[in-house]
């Protein structure tokens, strides 16, 4: 039986076909060798070589990356900084404006109160039986540890029936003969049973005047328990000091709210201040003295990362009614730093207050705006009308940033805030005259019925609308370049910070 052979075509990987007339499994092997022979592929070097670019593709990338990222996150905190700036700062505004709210001018004789017990606190006492000071301050004052960083800071007092956080001490009413008491339309701005409260006298003279009323020996009562301090030839005032369930009864007949900047521990590691706060900076404080004890309780955080602060008045030398200078020191221009010629003399206050915005930037260098390694937290004499009362050339001072280590890579912001207080003393007579006069004797009580009638509604409705005017323009998710990232992470910081002052 003869050999049978068959044909077979076939195609190798080089796209060629190939004939031949073996037996099957012959033919089969020499195909698959010649297949192995001409394929092809990268070699070890190419692949080398793609691995490199690549690693260098990746890597740029990734410094791209890296640094939107940290831009990112230097404005977010710039941000952060700035929102708590407004809130917290405004929150001290508003106490120095209410500074003497609800404060008595005379206190009767054998009364006695309590006051601060902490040491650093109870330099600022009127207790045991002076008229309270209705705003007050330490100037360059010496901190013990572990605060001794802010040596030279200044400490800021502030007494009122309203600068506490409980809800009696936000309220007020009248006392009439038989112990009626006046009923406000809005439910909670109403006193309940068991507030504890003062009631002052109007008195008729500066010597009676917002006189402490006293009922059973003592200068405090309930809500519920006013018929002893009523009168039958007055209409008297009551305000409200703190609530049963808050503390215990009041220890002195106001309120008292000490500012101060503030940390737990030398140790940044055990320190309460947050960590991106640069070192020997802390946090500005608000802290009520509570009626217990008499210590700082109530804390409330104001801003972060606070250098120092400083304090400057605005003085009435002639009792006219304006500021004719400024000082540092209340004891450089007052002959006694007492209740009336703080109400007779104090017009302005000017607060300075550092901070650091963002957080660590290696990137960033700061320029000192007045001398090698120092930053003016105040104002030049020369710049305030009337100038300086002591003939000081800075009001507040100089501070030296060279006891912060790497201050430069840090962003520094001087807040400043200028506040008239408008409790400090009562309108005159004359002006009542003429305030009557101008409206023909009629009592103007115009109730508003929207929010939106409120003239600071509609002063903040058109700020935050001429924000968004202004940063119409502003490129929004449009542009991945770092410059225009930049610009927009601002602009809606901005248009947010805005809103949420507005809220």
């Amino acid at each position: 039986m003869g050999t049978k052979r068959q044909g077979y075509k076939m195609q190798d990987t080089g796209c060629r076909y190939l004939s031949c007339i073996v037996n099957r499994g012959s033919c089969i092997g020499s195909y698959r060798a010649l297949c192995i022979m001409n394929q092809t592929g990268f070699t070890l070097i190419e692949l080398m070589v793609t691995m490199v670019v690549f690693v260098l593709v990746m890597a740029a990338a990734s410094q791209v990356f890296t640094g939107l990222l940290t831009q990112f996150k230097q404005q977010s905190k710039i941000a952060e900084t700035d929102i708590e700036g407004i809130i917290g700062l405004e929150i001290l505004r508003r106490d120095i404006e209410h500074a003497g709210y609800g404060l008595s001018w005379v206190i009767p004789a054998g009364i006695n109160y309590e006051e601060a017990s902490a040491a650093e606190a109870a330099v600022y006492n009127d207790a045991p039986n002076n008229p309270p000071r209705a705003i007050i301050s330490g100037n360059n004052v010496t901190f013990g540890w572990p605060n001794a960083v802010f040596n030279d800071s200044d400490y800021l007092v502030i007494k009122a029936t309203n600068v506490a956080r409980n809800a009696p001490a936000r309220r007020w009413t009248h006392l009439s003969t038989g112990d009626v008491k006046r009923i406000w339309d809005i439910a909670n701005e109403n006193f309940v049973n068991g507030d504890r409260v003062i009631v002052l006298s109007p008195g008729t003279s500066d010597a009676n005047r917002r006189s402490l009323v006293v009922s059973g020996g003592g200068f405090h009562t309930t809500y519920n328990a006013t018929d002893g301090f009523a009168d039958d030839t007055e209409t008297r005032f009551i305000y409200g000091i703190n609530n049963p369930a808050d503390d215990n009864p009041p220890r002195m007949p106001f309120n008292r709210a000490d500012y101060y900047i503030w940390r737990s521990h030398i140790d940044p590691a055990q320190d309460d201040v947050p960590d991106r706060c640069a070192p020997n900076t802390g946090v500005l404080r608000k802290a009520v003295i509570a009626h217990a004890d008499g210590s700082r309780r109530d804390i409330l955080p104001l801003l972060d990362c606070v250098a120092d602060m400083q304090i400057v008045y605005g003085i009435d030398i002639d009792t006219d009614g304006a500021v004719n200078c400024y000082v540092n020191d209340l004891e450089d221009v007052l002959a006694t730093v007492d209740a009336k010629n703080i109400r007779d003399r104090v017009r302005a206050v000017r607060v300075y207050i550092l901070a650091q915005e963002g957080q660590f930037d290696r990137d960033f260098t700061f320029n000192p705006p007045v001398a090698s390694g120092s930053i003016r937290v105040g104002e030049l004499s020369a710049d305030l009308p009337g100038g300086s009362c002591t003939g000081e050339t800075v009001l507040g001072r100089d501070f030296k940033l060279n006891g912060i280590t790497n201050w430069q890579n840090y962003r520094w912001k001087v807040y400043t805030l200028v506040v008239k207080p408008n409790n400090l003393r009562e309108k005159s007579r004359q002006q009542t005259v003429d305030s009557r006069q101008e409206t023909g004797g009629r009592k103007m009580n115009k109730k508003v019925k929207r929010f939106e009638d409120l003239e600071v509604w509609k002063k903040a409705h058109k700020l935050v609308l001429d924000t968004y005017r202004i940063t119409r323009d502003f490129p929004f998710l449009q542009h991945q370049s770092e410059f225009f990232g930049r610009i927009e992470v601002l602009s809606y910081s901005i248009r947010r910070s805005w809103i949420f002052k507005r809220q």
